[in-house]
């Protein structure tokens, strides 16, 4: 696990940022990137808060660029998992 942030950030303000992506260009392909996720923190759960990670300090993100129309739609299975573990869903949808 890689405890250093990824990008530098404010010691003043005690901001840290680790990130895990992947980048998908393929229009008609699928990513369970809700699943991907979890199955990656929650084993690590324990280790993350004994480096005072909370769980509420995680969020998954999903950066979506888009043509003509913006559609998502997450099962009730993946809302759950991540209602469970704490874990917050950021959407974030862009024209290009």
């Amino acid at each position: 696990m890689n405890l250093e942030p990824t990008f530098p950030y404010d010691e003043k303000e005690l901001k840290r940022l680790w990130i895990h992506g992947f980048e998908d260009d393929k229009e008609d392909s699928y990513i369970d990137f809700i699943n991907v996720y979890l199955n990656i923190l929650e084993p690590k759960f324990e280790e993350l808060e004994s480096v005072g990670i909370k769980r509420d300090d995680i969020s998954v993100w999903r950066i979506y660029g888009y043509n003509q129309q913006c559609s998502m739609e997450f099962s009730p299975t993946e809302m759950k998992r991540l209602a469970e573990n704490g874990i917050t869903l950021c959407i974030d949808c862009f024209e290009q």
